[in-house]
């Protein structure tokens, strides 16, 4: 069982602020800073996975390549920017109606009804607000994978919940028996990144289906499809049609990725009306979210060219990094995302690393997990990696 440091896991961002809207880049810089003043090694550790302290962050819009956040260089599309920008004339009026539309969007695009959708600011505002509605006044436990995206787990732990991590199995998908094995009477949540992050590997969708609709019989089980349009296959890897079936299973997907609106900031989750009615009673769905990203994300969704266009340059950008990496020596864990992540050897020291690509204005991440160094680098556009190799050729020397 995987103890949290309550104190810690406040302190790096992860409790959502209901009703606030914090700045992110800011509140990154802030944390970044923070630890380097204390001499931080890691500017978030737990149990299982671990990220590295970078240099103080350089001012975004200077930056060379920004490659730490996984965001898609090449959205929104024109489609959704135009829309954006005719909605703002509306500025004034409240966006209700809008939202409205949007939900019975989603319900006809998932075969759900509109009482199984809940919208939010992305989707790490939803993982957070469902874990405070399931965790709050109740003690419990999560099990997920080792590693996995922490958002929800820290908010588990700042409620007081325990953590139980199975570490992925030797083709890096969930160890779903051994998932299946830790659950017990004080299990209150399943968690499962699929794709995953921060491996960028994905599970097989016919294994993951049947532990989905079983598990979910005696606890409900999240899964976090924000990758998963980036997949090779797509949403054919989606468990959504579990939620239509009346399972327990609660799915959220983001716009921030395969959209390319991370700044817009849009996301949402099906589930089971009593899931999403519940966690309603602690925040409105739908705070937050402007009428302008609401018709860019409408937009966003029957720009289907954009979506495919989208997808495939990503798909031969990180085909570019992955043979130039191997030609280096370096061995990425096999992508469905767009990110890839490999083993750092033990010779380079990661905060050495780090200062060395920053100091050349650019940025990816370092994790230690498995006891091993892993570095982090999202898929840009063809001339961002160029840039990284020349940053990374100096890192390593």
């Amino acid at each position: 069982m995987k103890k949290f440091n309550r104190r810690d896991a406040i302190k790096i961002g992860s409790i959502v602020s209901l009703g606030t809207f914090v700045n992110f880049e800011k509140l990154w810089s802030t944390t970044v800073r923070n630890a380097n003043l204390n001499d931080k090694k890691f500017i978030f550790q737990s149990p299982t996975i671990s990220e590295y302290t970078p240099p103080n962050l350089p001012k975004l819009n200077s930056l060379k390549a920004r490659l730490h956040w996984n965001e898609n260089p090449f959205g929104p599309s024109e489609n959704a920017l135009n829309s954006f920008i005719l909605q703002a004339k509306s500025g004034n009026y409240y966006s209700w109606d809008l939202l409205n539309d949007f939900i019975r969007k989603i319900a006809t695009k998932e075969n759900v009804s509109i009482n199984q959708v809940m919208t939010g600011p992305g989707s790490s505002d939803l993982l957070e607000k469902t874990a405070i509605s399931i965790f709050q006044g109740a003690k419990g436990n999560v099990v997920t994978a080792d590693p996995c995206y922490m958002s929800l787990v820290n908010v588990v732990g700042s409620m007081g919940g325990d953590w139980r991590a199975i570490k992925l199995n030797k083709n890096f998908e969930h160890d779903l028996e051994g998932m299946r094995a830790a659950i017990d009477s004080n299990t209150k949540l399943v968690y499962i990144t699929n794709p995953n992050n921060p491996t960028a590997t994905i599970t097989d969708s016919k294994r993951l289906l049947k532990f989905c609709s079983e598990v979910s019989e005696k606890v409900p089980v999240f899964v976090d499809e924000a990758y998963i349009e980036l997949s090779e296959k797509g949403l054919s890897n989606s468990m959504a049609e579990l939620v239509s079936q009346g399972k327990d299973i609660i799915i959220t997907r983001t716009f921030s990725k395969i959209h390319g609106m991370a700044g817009l900031r849009m996301g949402y989750m099906i589930a089971k009306p009593e899931r999403i009615e519940m966690i309603n009673n602690i925040t409105r769905g739908g705070m937050g979210i402007t009428g302008p990203t609401i018709m860019a994300a409408m937009s966003s969704l029957d720009d289907t060219n954009f979506l495919k266009l989208s997808k495939k340059k990503i798909l031969t950008n990180k085909k570019y990094t992955v043979e130039k990496l191997k030609a280096k020596g370096f061995n990425p864990m096999p992508s469905e995302t767009n990110f890839l992540i490999f083993e750092l050897p033990k010779e380079i020291n990661p905060n050495k690393f780090l200062t060395e690509i920053y100091s050349n204005k650019v940025t990816v991440k370092v994790f230690n997990f498995w006891n091993e160094n892993w570095c982090r680098v999202s898929i840009g556009s063809r001339k961002s990696m160029d840039i990284f190799f020349e940053a990374f050729d100096q890192a390593i020397i």
